[in-house]
């Protein structure tokens, strides 16, 4: 509990605050983490369900995984604990900007004001013809009467507004998370493993500006020596902890 009240104290005490999160966050929203024990890629092939080779050779591959999994899955989400606390660091003045991993929307579903989605979101879907936006409700619809889906306004090819294994980062959104990093004075770091690249340089960004960084993830990290703060436990229930103390 002491490193926990030390690192609500010096959340507290920061001026730009920025937290950079990833699929930790919302494993406690029932949204299953990627990599480890238990994770989508241990039960789907990511060369087959999020390769964007492979979605273009056979799109009806990713739209089945979508109907039967992704879909039910972000329908049933809904922000956790850990969602909330960002939420009431941002209404508190400290926290400036959300940097995630995640293409749930839970953070936007929770109250964030500021976020930077990395890898873009699920539910948005986008007509690769015509560049229409889809609601993925909308989607969801279509696939149960025929995959892969097409725009209602063209009959293009559709695609979800998510970065695919071999795409690359969009560079603006890039390029704004690491100013963010940058401008920082102390990066929190939620449930992120820090393994997948260029993303997982980004709280090295805030740490050379010479900012405080914490990283609160149920399992080591690459990073962990570079912290001024570890917690390996559960997000939300730290995250709880640490709002309890900066708005006591």
């Amino acid at each position: 509990m002491d490193d926990i009240r030390a690192l609500g104290e010096a959340i507290r005490s920061s001026r730009y605050l920025v937290a950079f999160t990833g699929a930790g966050i919302s494993e406690e929203s029932g949204i299953p983490t990627y990599r480890g024990r238990g994770g989508l890629w241990t039960k789907y092939d990511p060369d087959k369900y999020a390769n964007i080779d492979y979605f273009r050779q056979d799109p009806s591959y990713y739209w089945d995984f979508f109907r039967d999994v992704r879909y039910p899955m972000l329908s049933r989400a809904r922000p956790n604990d850990a969602h909330h606390a960002l939420v009431e660091f941002e209404r508190h003045g400290n926290l400036k900007t959300v940097i995630t991993q995640n293409i749930d929307g839970l953070h936007q579903a929770a109250g964030s004001s500021r976020v930077i989605e990395l890898h873009g979101t699920t539910r948005e879907i986008i007509c690769m013809d015509c560049g229409k936006n889809h609601s993925m409700e909308t989607v969801f619809r279509v696939i149960e009467k025929g995959n892969p889906p097409v725009c209602s306004t063209c009959s293009g090819g559709l695609r979800p507004n998510v970065v695919f294994f071999g795409e690359n980062l969009d560079r603006d959104v890039l390029e704004k998370a690491f100013a963010e990093a940058g401008a920082s004075d102390f990066l929190l770091v939620v449930g992120s493993s820090l393994v997948v690249s260029p993303a997982s340089h980004i709280p090295l960004r805030a740490k050379s500006h010479g900012a405080g960084m914490a990283i609160i993830n149920k399992d080591p990290t690459p990073f962990d020596d570079a912290a001024d703060f570890t917690i390996h436990d559960a997000a939300g229930k730290t995250l709880k902890r640490i709002a309890d103390i900066i708005l006591r």
